[in-house]
């Protein structure tokens, strides 16, 4: 699957989803009812800014526990991209890169990185932070889409150095994501998108959940989407 055609199935998924899950639950509210996005380059730091505006306050709500790693809610303001696999350190691989800052309190998939600051590196999975994540079709979740998977003897995958070790394609960067008001935002140093600012990008709201017992269900789908930027997933905005 070429990335154009990848993108056209991506939007027809999510044009699906959004008729599907507009009904109120527990984490459909503004705080996920995305207003504007947008991705801005400083030239003299180096750097892109990632920035989502919604409705209520970003950041605001988190999942509630689930007490256990299987079945555990994850929710996530998530930036679907025209960038290639190999711009964010995988291997040349189909999907979506995306770059999704997430919550989740069960479990944390950071192990570099100490958000709460109280050092103790594996407690702080429910702070908003940063991953790059490939998206592909997974018609097996109400979402129509899951984080690629592989096996976990596939010598030929490459993975960031910063991944957590997951079986999957997932990787833990460590820029820092910052709350303010009704805008979460994400700095990336140029160098770690080997360069590029000339890429296309949307903003999507999305619940997300994990599993480890079905081997009939991705290890983590998207199940639920709030809110896309420009209504229809077809990434039109470039970075400024």
């Amino acid at each position: 699957m070429k990335k154009t055609t990848a993108i056209l199935v991506f939007t027809f998924l999510f044009g699906i989803t959004l008729s599907s899950f507009a009904q109120k639950t527990e984490y459909n509210n503004d705080n996920f009812s995305i207003q504007g996005v947008t991705v801005i380059h400083q030239e003299d730091l180096g750097l892109t800014i990632w920035e989502i505006n919604v409705k209520g306050l970003a950041g605001k709500t988190t999942p509630t526990p689930a007490g256990q790693m299987d079945g555990a809610p994850v929710l996530g303001y998530v930036f679907p991209t025209s960038l290639k696999s190999t711009d964010v350190g995988f291997g040349e691989t189909e999907g979506i890169v995306a770059l999704a800052l997430t919550s989740h309190p069960d479990f944390d998939d950071t192990p570099l990185w100490d958000e709460n600051t109280d050092n103790i590196f594996d407690n702080d999975g429910v702070i908003w932070h940063p991953h790059w994540v490939i998206l592909v079709e997974d018609k097996r979740v109400e979402g129509g889409l899951a984080v690629k998977q592989f096996k976990k003897d596939d010598k030929t995958v490459v993975l960031p150095p910063t991944n957590p070790d997951m079986p999957m394609y997932m990787d833990s960067p460590g820029y820092p994501v910052k709350t303010i008001n009704n805008t979460i935002k994400v700095i990336v140093p140029d160098y770690r998108i080997n360069n590029k600012t000339d890429f296309s990008y949307d903003g999507v709201a999305a619940f997300m959940k994990v599993n480890t017992s079905n081997t009939e269900l991705p290890m983590l789908g998207v199940y639920k989407v709030y809110s896309v930027a420009s209504g229809d997933l077809s990434l039109p905005y470039k970075v400024k």
